[in-house]
């Protein structure tokens, strides 16, 4: 058994991965830890684990799993991956896109690939059909557009999201979750429109947080996997341990 663990900006999600397959999965805030040690525990036959973290530090995981005999690789921009990286800037590329990317990979392979993370940021990926990351953009996310636009200003409210399918606000507070809600999905439809232009084969996979929000809202087909960072990181593990 493996251990795979996601250190995010808000929360960490960690899963239990049999013969490649997801076989139990957990998420908690940064306040979790003792409760995932627990459920840690219940899987004495882990050997092995991968941890990639956002975060400067791994909030004290990494020795504590040492410390049961449990081999952990973090993942970093050393780290042995199982594509090209053609990303300029190897040692600022956030391990959750690449995590992502790798993910989508292992799922697709020889595909052109789209991989939309809907998270605290919102980060656009592509990995071509040659098996090589390439890059993309990072934006702003749901959350921190809406706190922006209240902490940036001295009379706008915090708004929270909704399903609103409004393309105009009647008032300051449904506007702003017009301008916030549909700002964002303009900008999705129109960057795989253009990049389905470009690759007409293009499978477009969205995970991450908001990953749902957004599902049914945009134009375009398509897929939806929460677990895709999961899936890479086990890919990642994987491939260093047959190295």
């Amino acid at each position: 058994m493996n251990l795979v663990i996601d250190i995010g900006n808000t929360a960490f999600k960690a899963a239990v991965f049999k013969a490649g397959e997801i076989i139990s999965s957990r998420q908690w805030d940064e306040k979790g830890n003792t409760l995932m040690h627990e459920w840690i525990e219940a899987y004495p036959e882990i050997r092995r684990a991968i941890i990639s973290s956002v975060r400067k530090d791994d909030s004290g995981i990494t020795p504590a799993l040492e410390k049961t005999g449990i081999q952990v690789m973090i993942l970093d921009d050393r780290t042995p991956l199982p594509m090209a990286n053609r990303y300029r800037s190897g040692t600022t590329l956030g391990r959750d896109r690449i995590a992502a990317a790798v993910g989508a990979n292992t799922k697709f392979p020889g595909q052109n690939l789209l991989i939309i993370d809907a998270g605290t940021a919102i980060t656009i990926d592509f990995v071509s059909s040659g098996n090589e990351y390439m890059g993309g953009n990072i934006s702003p996310g749901l959350s921190m557009r809406f706190r922006s636009l209240h902490e940036f200003t001295d009379n706008l409210p915090l708004v929270a999201p909704d399903g609103t399918e409004d393309l105009l606000g009647y008032d300051t507070e449904s506007a702003i979750r017009a301008g916030v809600q549909h700002g964002i999905i303009f900008e999705l439809d129109e960057y795989i429109k253009r990049q389905k232009n470009r690759y007409p084969d293009l499978r477009v996979i969205i995970t991450g947080g908001d990953a749902m929000f957004f599902d049914k809202k945009l134009k375009n087909s398509i897929f939806v996997d929460l677990n895709l960072n999961l899936y890479g990181l086990h890919r990642i593990l994987d491939y260093n341990v047959g190295k």
